[in-house]
């Protein structure tokens, strides 16, 4: 597919290579005299926390006091340094570091021997994320391999609200008390799957060809993955493009929408931030919108209005408007079937005939209307011949609306064929 729309996309080499400029303003001249080439590796889009009276737990203490938190990432594609950046994006006061270290990790908390780095932010060690912003390290000499784990540790000394994370993480993160950044293994008091104040690394590396965004709900964020397993549909893919030198970075956030804000900014809202802001960027897979036809009626929106066909394609048009704009392939993915999901749950409504419908609508516009320069049919590659609004057994995780280890191994292989095409 790339090859056949590249000749027709020229303008992007121009956008890639002041991609590179500007990540070579900021990062300074590189030690081996070379010009650095960044590019994101790894990615967990931020969210703004939630009170108590959503139906989802936050999963996380609403603030943290002279503790260590330990995370754990796969990177996509690797080179010979690293950057981390933190995000304070949805909190309205600064958030102090008091020291952080980034290790290539080992099994559990443990980092191996001799690979710790102390990270420093404009040469200091201790640093502050502002209200509302990002931080991003200084460059950190130590190479990594392409589909390698780094384990970053952040101490915060001071009572420290937490207002910014990324609530389905799908890896196992640690929390102890004091300052615990340099040890071999943390003795933690508490672990969580949710990922805190992380946000994103960024790889120096000549030989990357840049990278692909996979946007979307808990479809793309690995709802049905397993944890520590790196098995979601965009780790998959990760695993096939890393030899073309491809980064893949994952912005899926569980329960997130088209249309409107929940458990996390509206797609259109978080696109820039996400998607175009990406050093390297080369094209987008785009998965959402199950959320805005099976949300309605259920205790995530009482409100049993359905969206509109027409809201929901403007919302995709606006999507491809934006990508093509910044000279970005945009693929399209189909809805995946749903039928069953949630059953006998609080969420019980969460499947009707008449959502269904608009979920058929919505998939043949996506298949004719031509906004995307190509299709990736998860709904016709998942669905069961039998009956075709629910999951093929095998491809299921077990909640008949998230795809199991086989599933997203087939969205990944489907995925990556149309941009080896």
């Amino acid at each position: 597919m790339m090859n056949s729309v590249r000749h027709t996309l020229a303008a992007k080499h121009l956008t890639l290579i002041a991609l590179a400029l500007v990540a070579s303003l900021a990062a300074g001249p590189a030690s081996s005299g070379e010009k650095p080439a960044w590019v994101g590796t790894w990615l967990a889009s931020s969210q703004p926390t939630w009170g108590p009276d959503f139906a989802l737990p936050v999963k996380i203490a609403p603030q943290l006091e002279n503790q260590t938190i330990r995370q754990t990432a796969r990177i996509s594609v690797g080179g010979k340094r690293f950057r981390i950046v933190l995000s304070n994006e949805y909190a309205n006061v600064p958030i102090d570091i008091g020291e952080a270290h980034a290790a290539i990790a080992g099994e559990g908390s443990k980092i191996i021997a001799g690979t710790d780095r102390i990270l420093t932010f404009g040469g200091e060690a201790k640093a502050t994320i502002p209200a509302g912003a990002p931080l991003i390290s200084d460059p950190v000499d130590l190479p990594l391999d392409a589909l390698s784990s780094l384990s970053v540790s952040i101490y915060l000394p001071q009572a420290t609200p937490i207002s910014t994370f990324h609530w389905d993480g799908k890896q196992t993160a640690y929390i102890g008390s004091g300052n615990q950044t340099a040890s071999e293994t943390v003795t933690s008091a508490q672990t969580t799957d949710a990922r805190i104040l992380l946000n994103e690394i960024l790889i120096d590396t000549r030989e990357n060809d840049g990278a692909v965004i996979a946007i979307g709900d808990s479809i793309t964020d690995g709802n049905g993955a397993s944890l520590d397993a790196d098995n979601r549909w965009p780790d998959l893919l990760a695993e096939r493009l890393a030899p073309m030198r491809m980064a893949v970075l994952n912005a899926g956030i569980s329960g997130a929408r088209l249309l409107s804000d929940a458990m996390g900014v509206k797609a259109s809202a978080r696109f820039g931030r996400d998607v175009l802001a990406q050093p390297g960027a080369k094209a987008v897979v785009v998965l959402i919108g199950i959320n805005d036809i099976s949300w309605p009626g259920t205790p995530f929106v009482t409100e049993k209005t359905l969206p509109t066909l027409s809201a929901l394609t403007d919302g995709y048009l606006q999507l491809a408007a934006q990508a093509h704009a910044h000279n970005l392939i945009i693929i399209g993915g189909t809805l995946t079937p749903f039928e069953g999901a949630l059953s006998g749950t609080p969420l019980d409504s969460y499947y009707t005939p008449e959502k269904e419908a608009l979920r058929q609508k919505v998939n043949t516009w996506i298949r004719t209307s031509g906004a995307f320069d190509a299709v990736a049919d998860f709904d016709l590659l998942l669905r069961d011949p039998a009956h075709p609004t629910r999951l093929l057994p095998e491809f299921d995780s077990g909640d008949h609306l998230h795809p199991g280890g086989k599933g997203n191994r087939a969205m990944a292989e489907a995925v990556s064929l149309l941009i080896k095409n």
